[in-house]
C-alpha cells in the first residue's frame, strides 16, 4: 500500500482519472445520505466486489456511475484488483487484508470529501 497523498497526487496527473466528477445526484445522495453511510455502502461494495482473491468479473465489476462510491472507485483507481495493484501496490490473487480494505476506504473518503466540498448536515435541504 502507498500514501494515500502521494496516490492521490498520482492519480491527479492521469487525464482519464481527472474526469471523474461527482454529478448533481451523486452530490445530492450524499449530502442526503451523510458521508458515513455512504461510506457504510462503500465498506460492502469493497467486500463484495474487490475483497476476494479473484472477484466476479474483475475489470469490470464497477459501473462507471449510479452512486458516488462508484465515481470515487474510478477516480481513485480503486475499482478492480488491477487497477489496485498498479496504482496502490496491492497484489492481486489473493484475498485483500482487513487493512487493505480499511486503507481503500480511506482513500475513497478522501476523494469523496474533495469532491463534495462543503456540505451541509445531511438533516439540512440541498439547495440545488
Amino acid at each position: 500500500m502507498k500514501d494515500i497523498d502521494e496516490v492521490l497526487a498520482r492519480l491527479s496527473k492521469s487525464a482519464f482519472r481527472r474526469r471523474f466528477e461527482l454529478r448533481k445526484s451523486d452530490r445530492a445522495y450524499l449530502v442526503r445520505k451523510g458521508l458515513p453511510a455512504v461510506l457504510a455502502h462503500a465498506r460492502g461494495f469493497i467486500g463484495t466486489r474487490l475483497a476476494a482473491a479473484n472477484p466476479v468479473n474483475d475489470g469490470r465489476q464497477t459501473p462507471f456511475r449510479g452512486h458516488p462510491v462508484f465515481v470515487a472507485q474510478h477516480a481513485t483507481a480503486t475499482c478492480c484488483r488491477g487497477c489496485l495493484e498498479k496504482w496502490h501496490a496491492i497484489p492481486r490473487g489473493r484475498p485483500l487484508q482487513a487493512s487493505e480494505q480499511d486503507y481503500i476506504l480511506a482513500v475513497l473518503e478522501r476523494w469523496l470529501q474533495s469532491a463534495a466540498g462543503e456540505m451541509p448536515p445531511p438533516d439540512e435541504p440541498l439547495l440545488i
